[in-house]
């Protein structure tokens, strides 16, 4: 260990004393490489300090008051600023180098804490999540869904209920998923978008989606869409999201919700745009149904522009199919609204 090349062989004049009895004399102090050496008048040397254990006494003040260590009864004082400003920069560099096993215990168990709070804060809270939408029971999942469909009919009126309508929805259903437990469609007399999906294999969807189109070939793909999003994300899980942690925790260990979650989530649900499907998977599922997707595609852009994957790939092209649904059970699917 040296010390900085732009002072050494520094010397200066001050005072030193080698007892605290002792007088103290006049003495000619020189910094070397690693060392504070003091020299009489006559340059006898009186003493060598190592600048590692040289201690500042007064720090701030002057004169300035040194010992060769905390426990020494050498003194020296020092009033030329250049030396003390010399040894105060070598002393610096000097403890910068020096090892620091508390510093290091320091900085190793702030980074653990800070491990520790990430874990708790990013990762904990989504395995609590999952874990509590795995375990949750089917009846609850439905318990849930049909009080979140109670709260989205508070802001949009009561769902659409004529009986012929309702037959026919279930036998559309029953076609583009299977007799299998198909999800239950219900209709909304007005939503701010087109469909979402509930807890409880429920899809909601705008009465435009009846009422506004020629048959329900526009309606099936929405349908299948949506069934896509629902599949992606439990909306159980999107529910806890939205909600945090404390909810999570109390539906985990009670199987209880409160109701002003599920009232804000329903805001949500009926004015969040839907996430964006990925058209291949899409366009699988028509085929996978013996759907066109071009009617779908049309409905969600009149020009085509946006969708033209969805027209020039549309698996039904060239192909026949029976229709989805009679003339009369389409009358009374768009009636639905109507009982």
């Amino acid at each position: 260990m040296t010390a900085l090349s732009e002072y050494e062989r520094l010397e200066t004049t001050g005072l030193w004393r080698d007892t605290p009895d002792s007088q103290r004399r006049e003495v000619v102090v020189s910094l070397g490489d690693a060392t504070l050496v003091i020299y009489s008048t006559s340059e006898t040397a009186l003493s060598h300090w190592s600048l590692p254990a040289v201690k500042r006494l007064n720090p701030g003040k002057l004169p300035a008051f040194y010992a060769p260590d905390a426990d020494a009864d050498e003194l020296l004082e020092l009033t030329d600023p250049d030396m003390i400003e010399a040894i105060e920069r070598v002393r610096t560099v000097i403890e910068r180098r020096r090892p620091h096993p508390g510093r290091l215990r320091l900085w190793l168990g702030g980074a653990l804490s800070l491990a520790v709070i990430l874990i708790c804060v990013v990762w904990l809270p989504s395995v609590l999540m999952r874990q509590t939408a795995v375990v949750l029971p089917t009846a609850s999942r439905a318990a849930i869904g049909q009080r979140l469909l109670t709260e989205m009919a508070t802001l949009t009126g009561r769902p659409c209920t004529a009986p012929a309508g309702l037959t026919s929805m279930r036998e559309l259903a029953t076609g583009l998923f299977g007799a299998t437990a198909p999800p239950q469609v219900i209709v909304l007399p007005s939503t701010a978008q087109t469909t979402a999906h509930l807890p409880g294999n429920i899809l909601v969807v705008n009465r435009s989606l009846v009422e506004d189109y020629e048959g329900p070939e526009v309606l099936a793909g929405f349908l299948l869409a949506e069934d896509l999003r629902r599949r992606a994300e439990d909306p159980i899980l999107t529910l806890l999201h939205a909600a945090g942690v404390m909810p999570t925790i109390r539906l985990l260990t009670t199987g209880e919700i409160d109701e002003a979650h599920l009232r804000d989530h329903a805001a949500a649900l009926l004015t969040t745009p839907p996430a964006p499907v990925d058209t291949t998977r899409l366009l699988a599922r028509f085929e996978q149904a013996g759907l066109s997707s071009e009617p779908y595609a049309y409905a969600i852009d009149v020009s085509g522009e946006s969708v033209l994957e969805m027209i020039e790939a549309d698996p039904m092209r060239g192909r026949l199919r029976a229709p989805l649904l009679s003339d009369q059970q389409w009358i009374a699917l768009q009636e639905l609204c109507d009982g």
